[in-house]
């Protein structure tokens, strides 16, 4: 069963992990194409979908889309299994995308198919997709599974536009949280280079996931703010 957010409905057995100013509550649901998270993150929590399940990606893109009809920028990011041998390119494993509250991390990798309105959502010229090496991000989606995200923005050379330092343009999403945002995100190697590919993925790598979506969504809309 969905709830008003069109995802499932949380079991009653959550487990809560915290980090500093960041912390995780697994919903642990009883099922093996999703979960549920709450990521709080300073003063904000994100309600987390974790799915593999096309048919589960179309109802969050269906429900949040239908419920931000105004809000036309979506954070994106990716992840994959690190490289460890030369010429060696793992493919994309998550893909994870973040309007307001609400992200999706997308197991591309495990699912059984891409639904169709995730290829139409991804190629919506209405829609500005941001996050930092953004181009990259959508050229790795292209090859690997001729995804085409047709509107992006890099926010880094946003952040050197709108705050009038080049600098900005070689930032990362951790520097760019706290020059934009005030906001401080630890960005511990041990998961940057954990295991994306795994068919199930830790509290802490949604958390991570999450995290990084979320930024990419927040600081693209600070930025564009009028000032």
């Amino acid at each position: 069963m969905l709830d008003q957010n069109g995802v499932p409905i949380s079991s009653q057995n959550a487990t809560s992990t915290r980090v500093a100013a960041i912390s995780v509550v697994d919903h642990c649901l009883p099922y093996d194409t999703h979960n549920l998270y709450d990521v709080t993150f300073h003063t904000h929590t994100i309600h987390t979908l974790l799915t593999s399940d096309p048919s589960l990606v179309h109802s969050w893109i269906s429900t949040n889309v239908r419920s931000n009809r105004t809000q036309l920028m979506v954070g994106l990011d990716i992840e994959w299994r690190p490289n460890t041998q030369r010429n060696m390119q793992n493919p994309v494993a998550t893909l994870q995308l973040c309007l307001g509250q609400h992200c999706l991390v997308f197991q591309i990798l495990h699912s059984p198919s891409i639904p169709p309105s995730l290829v139409s959502f991804l190629a919506d010229p209405n829609i500005t997709f941001v996050g930092v090496g953004i181009e990259e991000d959508a050229e790795k989606l292209l090859e690997d599974y001729n995804l085409h995200v047709v509107n992006v923005r890099d926010l880094r050379s946003l952040a050197a536009q709108k705050l009038g330092d080049r600098e900005l343009n070689q930032a990362g999403i951790k520097s760019l949280g706290l020059r934009v945002l005030g906001l401080e995100v630890e960005k511990p190697k041990r998961v940057t280079r954990s295991r994306w590919d795994n068919p199930w993925l830790t509290p802490v790598q949604v958390q991570y996931a999450t995290v990084d979506a979320f930024l990419s969504y927040e600081i693209g809309r600070s930025l564009s703010s009028p000032a």
